[in-house]
């Protein structure tokens, strides 16, 4: 006798979203992430494209692009409103960038460590709750996020946590993002 599949939302409680609304909204924050994280990334690059990291960096960018990328086409297939805080994560995740990159190639490392740390959890969290009959989406999630693991390692290894003020940057970092996941999936 096989398992039964276990589907999308089955374990949802009365006032949970419905399976749809539940994809709906992790394609919605999850094309919002990959926007922030390229211009994150666009922004660093501003300031650091001369340095000795910016290989690193534009490796890392063209990966969150190749994201964006399939995110882009998932809002356009499943037919998912993006969120209204577009604007704002283009001016914001440059931002991001560039100054953490003013502060330095180990910070602009931290940034990337903070960041693709909350992305790991949170994609963690979306693939657990999603069942069989959203296979393809799950292992889409998954790939995207052994991706985001590596650039967080990849951070660690040119040195990030060297960065003066490494802890209360990190964590100022991961809370911006945390609060950016929350509203991208409801606004």
């Amino acid at each position: 006798m096989s398992a039964k599949p276990r589907l999308t939302g089955e374990d949802r409680l009365p006032g949970d979203l419905s399976p749809r609304a539940l994809v709906e909204r992790m394609i919605r924050v999850d094309h919002a992430g990959e926007y922030g994280a390229a211009r994150i990334y666009d922004g660093q690059l501003a300031v650091l494209a001369r340095s000795p990291s910016a290989p690193v960096i534009r490796a890392m960018a063209e990966q969150e692009k190749s994201h964006l990328e399939a995110f882009d086409r998932l809002v356009v297939e499943r037919r998912v409103r993006p969120t209204a805080l577009s604007p704002l994560w283009h001016a914001a995740g440059f931002a991001l960038g560039a100054a953490s990159a003013l502060l330095g190639e180990r910070a602009a490392m931290a940034c990337t460590v903070a960041v693709e740390e909350v992305i790991g959890e949170h994609y963690a969290n979306q693939v657990a709750r999603l069942g069989d009959d959203e296979a393809e989406l799950r292992e889409t999630i998954e790939a995207f996020r052994a991706d985001e693991i590596r650039h967080r390692d990849t951070g660690l290894e040119e040195g990030a946590e060297k960065m003066a003020g490494y802890g209360p940057f990190t964590t100022a970092i991961k809370a911006g993002t945390r609060l950016a996941i929350w509203l991208s999936e409801r606004i």
